[in-house]
């Protein structure tokens, strides 16, 4: 745990302790309601569990070892009754594995006597975190099913329609999916579809990108800790493929992952048993993965960068999402779905494009995906003056590509068409700048200065180059 972890602050909680023992919830008080949280704490364990049954707590700290009635019992009384509050496992006689039992049987996560008060808001946060999720997908499963579009997905082109069946057929099955295609095409979407699509939809989905960490970092955060393992290893930690018990876990930008943690991902793979960093026991996991990478997995085999081994273990059901070039009939529907949406969240009322306009926008290649027309639409929703999006609302690398409809009338003079042949080579140049700077700077995570020290040019170049193609470094690391 960092010191930025622990600075962070714990959502406003109500919580119920519930230990025969009274200093453990005079400790609770004394580190959690100066922090703004509501703390009731019964020493009588039957009377803490009338309290919990009546379902006012967010979580309820819970100790496992009690005369005459049990945490266990407890905590089985209060998930059979449907009670949506978070358990977490408050243990000093137990061993680990008995935690994990109860986790198991319903406990969001469990902390170890004598804790401290870091400890203690760490996992508290952790739990918080986790139902604040599990609410906010199980809105976002609402709102979905109320949208068009498979599983939210937007799409009615062909090449998508053969997304949607693949995923029909493999969501119910526990096959490891390997999700391909290019930044931005929509691979965490398709994740969520097959995850709301399966048997373990009631359970978590939990993501891990393997860009964003470190090795040793990554490892713990995967696999989990024990205490004193490494430094800053703190408190024994969880890692997702525990945590992800009887869900989904989806590594993304798996490509990222090196040699030895590759090794250390296949084994688990293989056995279904995980490995803290510092332990020597293993336990059982029971999850479900989905991995992604934007990257050629066959490439990085044959460069000796991804063991051929792990790829073969991943690539059970390949699904590749189409970029959106290749889908071309989707564009006006995704540009109205996204257009819609952020005239309410922008407040601002546009009614749609003009056929001159989406006429362009169809035009273009768009070497940013799905993510990139969503994120253009939200600009011209907020700057357009007009009840309608017009060509002059475009950005300029759309307004730049010739459309088709001026291509489809080609020029009846030599002098014309050589003017069309030169305004394309231009727009085609504009297109392969402005792509080969937007892949430049997501290897680099948006660092403008690794980005030019990886293509080997000045950054006041790569800066220029940037300009010219409509780049902005909003957003950008520096460094």
């Amino acid at each position: 745990m960092t010191t930025q972890e622990t600075s962070q602050t714990l959502p406003k909680q109500s919580i119920l302790v519930v230990d025969d023992e009274k200093v453990v919830g005079i400790s609770c008080r004394r580190i959690l309601e100066p922090e703004g949280h509501d703390v009731h704490v019964f020493d009588n364990p039957e009377a803490g569990l009338q309290a919990a049954l009546g379902g006012e707590f967010d979580i309820l700290l819970l100790d496992l070892m009690m005369p005459g009635l049990g945490g266990l019992e407890i905590l089985q009384r209060v998930k059979e009754a449907g009670v949506g509050t978070e358990v977490v496992i408050v243990t000093g006689h137990s061993t680990v594995e008995t935690a994990v039992e109860a986790m198991k049987q319903g406990a969001a996560d469990y902390v170890a006597k004598p804790f401290s008060p870091d400890q203690l808001k760490m996992v508290l946060r952790k739990v918080s975190e986790r139902s604040r999720l599990m609410r906010e997908n199980a809105a976002l499963r609402q709102e979905l099913g109320l949208n068009q579009g498979f599983e939210g997905i937007i799409g009615e082109s062909a090449a998508m329609q053969r997304v949607f069946g693949l995923i029909k057929r493999v969501a119910p099955t526990d096959g490891t999916v390997l999700i391909t295609g290019e930044s931005g095409t929509g691979k965490e979407m398709a994740v969520r579809a097959i995850h709301r699509l399966s048997r373990r939809k009631d359970h978590a989905l939990l993501a891990c990108d393997c860009s964003a960490l470190a090795p040793t970092l990554l490892e713990s955060e995967l696999f989990g800790h024990v205490k004193g393992s490494f430094s800053g290893a703190i408190a024994t930690k969880q890692g997702l493929f525990e945590v992800a018990h009887k869900g989904t876990l989806f590594l993304d930008e798996l490509a990222n992952l090196t040699i030895e943690t590759q090794g250390k991902l296949l084994r688990v793979l293989e056995s279904k048993r995980v490995k803290k960093v510092g332990d020597t026991a293993e336990r059982d996991i029971d999850i479900r993965l989905i991995a992604a990478t934007n990257r050629d997995l066959t490439e990085l085999v044959k460069e000796g960068n991804f063991r051929e081994d792990l790829y073969y273990r991943l690539n059970v059901v390949p699904v590749f999402l189409p970029p959106l070039r290749e889908r071309l009939g989707d564009i006006p529907r995704l540009a109205m779905s996204f257009l819609e949406r952020f005239c309410r969240k922008h407040t601002v009322e546009v009614k749609g494009f003009t056929p001159d306009a989406m006429c362009q926008m169809e035009s273009y290649r768009w070497p940013g995906n799905v993510r990139e027309l969503r994120n253009i639409v939200e600009r011209m929703a907020i700057l357009c003056d007009s009840d309608r999006i017009e060509v002059r609302h475009l950005p300029p690398e759309l307004r730049e590509v010739p459309s088709r409809a001026a291509v489809s009338q080609l020029p009846r003079n030599w002098e014309d068409f050589k003017r069309l042949k030169q305004q394309i080579r231009d727009a085609t140049l504009v297109e392969l700048e402005r792509r080969f700077l937007t892949e430049a700077l997501d290897r680099c995570g948006g660092n403008v200065s690794r980005a030019a020290e990886d293509v080997g040019i000045q950054r006041t170049n790569f800066h220029a180059l940037m300009r010219k193609c409509g780049l902005t470094s909003e957003g950008a690391g520096e460094g």
